[in-house]
């Protein structure tokens, strides 16, 4: 095929620069992964070779310029690989890790590039630069700096080393994630081991298992998390067993799909980069270019709320415990328990059955209804589906969005539902990214894994389902609103233990009285829910918080102390250091698993949460704070929507985020509004 005909070589002419991908192949990612990296170490050499000392345009700005059909590759491939790969996605993405590890270092560690950099810092007072200007100096500089540009030539090669080695390891801990995931799937031959779920949610395991070829039979895929959202509502314990124990295993059966060798040797390599780049831990590493600042303040932080925590679920167990003692059968509260004789607990003592819910939550109600209906009110923009444009998947819908007044903000994708071919959990992608400097404008994409119901059945979802998708569309406002000057601070591109806060202040807006009257309406009766199953829903909002705050604490102080060992420690047995772990901060309680085991723990092995998985409930401290403002301050207005889009949304990565919610809230974050919503008050 010939180079022109490569749809990633130029700018896309569609609408707001979707990518064309009515006229990509498969073949076409490989083509434009070698021209692209040639192209940008073309740019950077003209950077570095120029006779005219350095200055912001000739270097700063040229730098930012570069890399131009990398990026739009890059977008668009790696979106595919984690939503809809396929055996050749998987292949090359493998093989690019190692190639793309080394163009990175190619750039980040070159010398002379890393000199005029720094000669530009030196003189950023002289400069006459603006504020974001200014700030995107220091962030290159400071990137360059932690990435090792001032080592030694032989650090330099040890680091290039270990830098490709990992990008191969983790993505091989991906790939076997994803079979295992795929392998361990449960089926079932009989449809009364399914007793519990409704007659959709067995005509949609029905319809699962057809599409791998199995008659006659019922099939549930596992999520990502440990827990699985079935366990609410079946009422066999041997079967809720079964799809724990399936959870459970994945990455420790042994044979090619097994990660526990990949996990240490990902610590121990993690570990060795640390220390060659001067730091003593992984973590050390990783949190000196976060808000936390160093590992010491995030052990502070999560070692403050274990305590409360443990204790409080304990609480919640003793219920559990007291319910089943009082039943015909009597057994200890398990694992596999916990989630349906809570919900039995929930429904005695708050009149809410989450599984009745579900009617009252069908997908196109919630999206238009409730994510679209809030942003309208909170942000003044429209949506229209553009059934005119091609995604990535014949599943994908695409949406315009505007300003009230016509004018274009972006576009949205939403891609709803699992597949096999899709990576578990939920996410969002930017596609094209939003920069005065490249006249680009910005293209988003949601990804969720919501099962595809039956043919001609509605699409209906659970109520964490529906707070997911308030989450995630949480992230697409931020990337959609932001409107910087400079590539590097487009959209999301903020601290890793911040990029978490806009999205989780979404999720407020869920059981916000004018967005769930709104949406919450059932899809056959047209009924709107009854107002006491709302109030209900409302007065149990915390409840179940010490097991959902130790299952989520556990998993984060996991991910900092596989990250907090040094170079000379040598960890051998997998399952012994998650045990000893889990112990060190009391949270090791058999009945309350972590949220995620190491061997699926794809946040921290592959996800780029590696020693920062801790940023969800650091970045929910700015959260409840600004929840708090939002109610004091009326709400879901105009008013407020427009003082939180202009002063967070709005500004990206292009200043620091803690002056941005300094100047939203007029002071510094407090810990009080948090403590209070997960139950650890004193």
């Amino acid at each position: 095929m010939s180079e022109p005909s490569n749809p990633f070589l130029a700018p896309s002419g569609l609408p707001y620069q979707l990518p064309p991908f009515a006229d990509i192949r498969d073949e076409h990612y490989a083509g434009a992964f070698e021209r692209g990296m040639a192209e940008q170490l073309a740019e950077i050499d003209a950077i570095v070779t120029s006779t005219d000392g350095p200055t912001f345009e000739n270097t700063i700005l040229a730098l930012e310029r570069s890399g131009r059909i990398l990026e739009r590759v890059g977008n668009v491939f790696f979106n595919k690989s984690s939503a809809d790969s396929n055996p050749l996605t998987l292949a090359l993405e493998e093989e690019l890790a190692p190639l793309l590890a080394a163009h990175s270092d190619a750039i980040r560690l070159n010398p002379a590039l890393y000199a005029r950099i720094s000669a530009v810092h030196d003189r950023l007072d002289e400069l006459g630069l603006d504020d974001e200007a200014r700030y995107l100096v220091k962030r290159h500089h400071t990137q360059f700096t932690l990435a090792g540009a001032g080592l030694g030539d032989s650090d330099k090669e040890q680091l290039r080393a270990l830098n490709g080695t990992l990008s191969t390891l983790t993505t091989r801990f991906e790939k076997n994630l994803l079979a295992d995931t795929n392998d361990l799937a449960v089926v079932f031959d009989d449809m009364a081991e399914l007793d519990g779920l409704s007659a959709g949610e067995i005509a949609a395991a029905a319809q699962a298992a057809r599409e791998r070829g199995l008659e006659n039979s019922y099939l549930l895929s596992l999520v990502l998390p440990t827990g699985h959202p079935t366990l609410t509502s079946l009422t066999r314990r041997d079967v809720r067993e079964r799809i724990m124990r399936a959870s459970r295993t994945r990455g420790i059966r042994g044979g090619e799909h097994d990660n526990r060798g990949l996990v240490l040797e990902i610590t121990r390599l993690r570990a060795e980069r640390a220390e060659l780049l001067g730091f003593d831990s992984h973590a050390a590493f990783v949190t000196a270019d976060e808000t936390a600042g160093n590992p010491e303040n995030v052990a502070a932080m999560l070692g403050s709320l274990a305590p409360a925590a443990a204790r409080n679920a304990r609480a919640e167990q003793a219920d559990l415990q007291a319910l089943v003692d009082a039943g015909e059968e009597t057994y200890d509260v398990e694992s596999w328990d916990w989630a349906f004789l809570t919900e039995q607990v929930r429904a005695a003592r708050f009149a809410v059955d989450k599984a009745a819910m579900r009617p009252y939550f069908g997908a196109e109600r919630v999206l238009s209804d409730g994510i679209f209906f809030a942003a309208e009110q909170l942000y003044g923009v429209r949506f229209a589906e553009r059934t005119d444009l091609v995604a990535y998947h014949s599943e994908v819908r695409v949406f315009e969005v505007t300003e009230a007044d016509g004018t274009p903000v972006g576009l949205y994708l939403l891609d709803l539902h699992t597949r096999d071919s899709k990576r578990g959990g939920a996410w969002m992608n930017p596609l094209i990214a939003q920069n005065t400097l490249l006249d680009q404008p910005t293209v988003v994409v949601n990804n969720l894994n919501v099962p595809r119901p039956a043919p001609g059945a509605p699409t209906l979802l659970s109520f964490d389902e529906v707070r997911t998708l308030f989450h995630e569309f949480g992230h697409a406002l931020h990337g959609l609103f932001a409107r910087v000057s400079y590539p590097r601070f487009a959209g999301t591109n903020v601290y890793r233990d911040f990029v978490e806060f806009p999205s989780q202040v979404n999720e407020m807006w869920m059981l916000w009285p004018e967005v769930l009257a709104n949406y919450a309406v059932h899809h056959e009766t047209g009924e709107r829910m009854p107002q006491a199953l709302v109030d209900n829903i409302r007065r149990s909002v915390s409840f179940n918080e010490g097991f959902l705050t130790s299952e989520y604490l556990a998993a984060a102080m996991l991910d900092q102390a596989w990250h907090r060992i040094d170079s000379g420690t040598i960890v051998d047995d997998v399952a012994a250091f998650e045990s000893d772990a889990l112990a060190a901060a009391g949270l090791d309680n058999p009945a309350v698993p972590t949220r995620y085991s190491s061997t699926y723990f794809a946040h921290t092995f592959s996800g780029g949460y590696d020693a920062g998985y801790y940023s969800y409930i650091w970045s929910e401290v700015l959260d409840a704070d600004a929840v708090e403002w939002f109610t004091e301050n009326g709400g879901l207005t105009r008013d407020n929507g427009d003082r939180f889009r202009s002063l967070v949304l709005g500004v990206g990565g292009s200043k620091d985020p803690l002056e941005a919610y300094r100047e939203f809230r007029g002071r510094d974050a407090r810990i009080e509004p948090l403590l209070v919503r997960r139950g650890l008050a004193e």
